[in-house]
């Protein structure tokens, strides 16, 4: 597994939402992006992860951060997790976890004693040139939100 670094550009793609709409990243371009990388959707982590970002919408948008949330889940189990927890941010479906490995963070994991792989969760602020800005990899689902908003307005 190999993550991309700060200052590498970002990898272009095309992924269905939770409405099964296809969203790209070019349609971001000027502003910056927050892409979370999450595991499986409507599992207690994610939806930490999630609600902690949605609270937080307001003040990123006022940064300028778009959001994106990407896993392997379906469209409609990430339309299901949407309406669940009031989401107001895009997820996006990487069902064949191409994205993800283009990004890195698809890899060999390891849970109760099986390993299998799946994503990682790293989290990349892509800046509005389409560069990766930072890239955020040390923190707990409950404080990513702040983590992310604590680098912004450093």
């Amino acid at each position: 597994m190999k993550i991309l670094q700060i200052g590498a550009s970002a990898p272009q793609f095309t992924l269905l939402n939770q409405y099964n709409e296809p969203i790209s990243l070019a349609q971001f371009a000027g502003k910056k992006v927050l892409i979370y990388f999450y595991p499986k959707a409507l599992t207690p982590g994610c939806n930490t992860q999630a609600c902690g970002l949605r609270d937080s919408k307001t003040e990123l948008e006022k940064l300028g951060v778009v959001i994106l949330g990407i896993s392997p889940d379906s469209p409609e189990k990430l339309a299901k997790f949407t309406d669940k927890k009031a989401l107001n941010f895009l997820l996006l479906a990487d069902q064949d976890h191409q994205v993800a490995e283009q990004f890195g963070v698809w890899g060999e994991k390891t849970f109760l004693g099986k390993t299998y792989h799946g994503i990682h969760r790293i989290s990349f602020l892509i800046d509005e040139k389409g560069k990766i800005e930072q890239v955020f990899t040390q923190f707990k689902t409950s404080n990513h939100h702040q983590v992310v908003l604590d680098y912004l307005t450093k």
